[in-house]
């Protein structure tokens, strides 16, 4: 008769994936609480933030950049009517995004099509990589 012990081994694996899944539902259900959702991207030149609103007016909206942060305040504004299920937030808004280096304030750009946000920041040239020659 032989004897495997190979489960018992795995006993702290299991109980650390049970602990694991067993809080995934409360990570999700927090990422879903920061709205609006976005997507922040950059390449040499620009950094590029795209946001989706869908049904807020862009009057109601208030972008502004300070101090290596970009400030977006708005408010979706509710229907009357009483819900059987809501799953789209109402309300004030106010999403902060850090952006760790310099831009040139006087060139972003920001732009609303079909209820999508994006917002276009170019760095600064100080802060621009240099190709510096060497001579020999």
């Amino acid at each position: 008769m032989v004897l495997d012990f190979n489960t018992l081994y795995d006993i702290p694996r299991t109980i650390e994936k049970f602990f694991d899944e067993m809080w995934a539902p409360l990570e999700i259900s927090q990422r879903r609480l920061a709205y609006p959702p976005m997507n922040v991207a950059e390449d040499d030149n620009n950094i590029y933030v795209v946001m989706e609103l869908p049904g807020v007016d862009v009057k109601d909206l208030d972008l502004t950049i300070a101090d290596k942060s970009l400030i977006l305040k708005g408010e979706r504004k509710s229907e009357d009517a009483e819900y059987i299920r809501q799953e789209r937030p109402t309300g004030y808004f106010q999403r902060i995004i850090n952006l760790n280096v310099d831009v040139d304030r006087e060139k972003v750009s920001a732009k609303m099509k079909n209820g999508v946000l994006e917002i276009v920041l170019p760095k600064a040239e100080e802060i621009k990589p240099k190709k510096i020659q060497i001579e020999s």
